[in-house]
């Protein structure tokens, strides 16, 4: 099984930053955001370097349990480990767009927001979510944040609320005709022919983990940088050789630091948590 810690001492150890340049010729991808997806997908399944596609796929097959599509998250499930949201922007300090997909803690297999195929891949209740913000250029990752949901995002419960009450208020609306749907509403028929219907969906969007973590890291000028947030009882929680192969892999470029959070569903409670940082300046 993959984690985290691996993916950080792979991407160090391959720090290809290039990624468009790096897969077109492989996977001829022409958008960055593919690429960007692929090169996470490698980065925990340590095929970065992997030129033959068939054995990529068989890594894929051997890591991950769910690969899924840009309509339903999440993007990636590990087998027996975490969730991942693949999330590219353009500008570095930029809000995410989640769309009608509001901020999760975890990612839970009753969701509605999921596919049946997604929820029976493998037998999972709920599985710890790991942001991953690719800030690029046309070709290129500028830096990728790497954070886990429950340090990054509020409980569930905190979104439910308010996707709840406004649905019940669209449910007030005298004389209209209602309908079953994932989205905040659905009304049907509101012309006299009958012929007009509404869609009422939340659009959500979540700051940038550059912005709301600013108080540990201000990002540098480097060329590429991965900076990776993971609660400490987290991270005591992976085995002891992924552990071991990022403290004692020696190089400089790498940083394990001892930090503190916001705990997200009180600001005054602080999580202790691991601030992983690599970089190239040049």
């Amino acid at each position: 099984m993959t984690n985290i810690l691996e993916a950080i001492v792979n991407i160090s150890d391959n720090p290809v930053y290039e990624i468009k340049n790096h897969y077109s010729g492989r996977n001829r991808m022409n958008n960055v955001g593919e690429a960007l997806e692929t090169f996470i997908k490698d980065a925990f399944a340590n095929t970065i370097q992997t030129d033959n596609e068939t054995q990529r796929i068989r890594k894929y097959n051997e890591k991950f349990s769910w690969l899924g599509n840009e309509n339903h998250p999440p993007d990636i499930l590990i087998k027996g480990g975490d969730a991942i949201e693949v999330k590219k922007t353009q500008s570095a300090n930029s809000d995410l767009a989640l769309n009608s997909s509001y901020p999760k803690s975890t990612v839970q297999a009753n969701s509605t927001m999921i596919t049946q195929s997604c929820r029976t891949c493998e037998d999972w209740t709920e599985k710890d979510l790991i942001y991953c913000v690719g800030h690029t250029t046309d070709d290129s990752i500028k830096s990728l944040w790497m954070v886990y949901g429950n340090i990054y995002t509020a409980n569930h419960e905190t979104y439910q609320v308010i996707k709840q009450k406004i649905s019940e208020g669209i449910n007030e609306i005298p004389n209209v005709e209602l309908a079953e749907t994932n989205e905040l509403g659905r009304v049907n028929r509101v012309d006299p022919l009958g012929i007009t219907n509404l869609r009422i969906r939340g659009m959500w969007q979540i700051q940038n983990p550059r912005r709301v973590f600013n108080y540990l890291y201000a990002s540098s000028e480097s060329r590429f940088e991965v900076v990776a947030l993971i609660p400490t009882s987290k991270y005591d929680s992976f085995p002891k050789e992924s552990k071991s192969r990022i403290e004692t892999m020696g190089n400089t470029n790498l940083t394990i630091q001892n930090v503190q959070v916001k705990n997200p569903n009180n600001p005054a409670d602080l999580i202790d948590a691991k601030l992983i940082i690599f970089k190239i300046l040049e």
